[in-house]
């Protein structure tokens, strides 16, 4: 298997390839080897490396920056993911896009399924909606990973921000009134390699994070907890407060918990165990 990876530099690029099977060959690329939405870049890097699949884990995904550059987001969202599409549909590729929760406006009380009306609230769900749609329309063989809060022990993510902060500080407010599901990178990477090898699996949208939801609030607790276990020097007091008390320029969806039950109908793929995720990662970063 022949692989074009772009994002490669982000939490799901570098998990990815952590766990690439023997034998794969893969082409890694990144915002500095392969502008996305050059679509004549982007199909010459195709038409060269010929791959059988293509992974796009590239996204603008800094959220309240996106309100105020929604040009350069739907450059990366739509743009550059409709050209991936067209150039995998050029040379006959699988194509896995990688999507998110902000696709729904947060309103719902059960979890939301893939044919649940969206409604983002802000630029960047908007921008990750219409590259939905954009790959979909390219080729409805595509396939379209939604997930959530995602963290892992690379980049930049709330689990280091936190364990970052409480080193400093002694009390830390975080958001009690938002709930989602927390995924590991290295969950999903493992999803994406079990769906490409399954030829079972047809195209179309997916949902694919945590298996138990908590608040902002209790997943800093449970990262405090857990990195205490293993040697964390910080002992900040973790404060619940509400949306209101940290405004942010984009508005985030209030619940966003995502139903996995297609997934796991078509691949019996499960759920990511972010709890033993993070206990694993916790003694990398500590």
């Amino acid at each position: 298997m022949r692989v074009l990876l772009t994002g490669a530099d982000g939490q799901l690029g570098r998990c990815f390839q952590d766990r690439l099977p023997v034998g794969w060959v893969i082409r890694e690329t990144d915002a500095k080897t392969l502008d996305i939405t050059d679509s004549l870049a982007v199909f010459a890097e195709v038409d060269s490396f010929k791959p059988d699949l293509i992974v796009n884990a590239a996204a603008y995904t800094a959220v309240d920056k996106a309100e105020s550059e929604s040009e350069i987001a739907s450059l990366v969202n739509v743009d550059g993911a409709r050209n991936l599409a067209n150039a995998a549909l050029r040379v006959n590729a699988k194509f896995i896009h990688i999507s998110t929760d902000y696709v729904f406006d947060g309103n719902a009380v059960t979890p939301y399924q893939e044919t649940d009306v969206t409604n983002p609230l802000g630029i960047y769900g908007k921008t990750k909606l219409d590259g939905e749609l954009s790959v979909l329309a390219v080729n409805d063989e595509s396939i379209v990973i939604r997930t959530a809060w995602v963290f892992s022990e690379y980049g930049n993510n709330f689990v280091k921000t936190m364990l970052r902060l409480g080193v400093d500080r002694a009390c830390l407010g975080v958001v009690a009134d938002q709930r989602g599901c927390p995924t590991y990178a290295g969950d999903i990477a493992n999803a994406i390699l079990l769906l490409v090898q399954n030829s079972n699996v047809k195209g179309g949208i997916y949902h694919y994070c945590g298996d138990k939801d908590v608040s902002w609030f209790e997943f800093a607790e449970a990262i405090f907890k857990q990195a205490k276990m293993v040697g964390y020097s910080g002992s900040p007091e973790v404060k619940g407060i509400t949306t209101k008390d940290y405004p942010t320029p984009a508005a985030r969806p209030k619940y966003s918990i995502l139903n996995c039950q297609k997934i796991k109908q078509y691949s019996g793929i499960e759920e990511s165990d972010w709890r033993t995720a993070l206990a694993a990662i916790c003694i990398k970063l500590i």
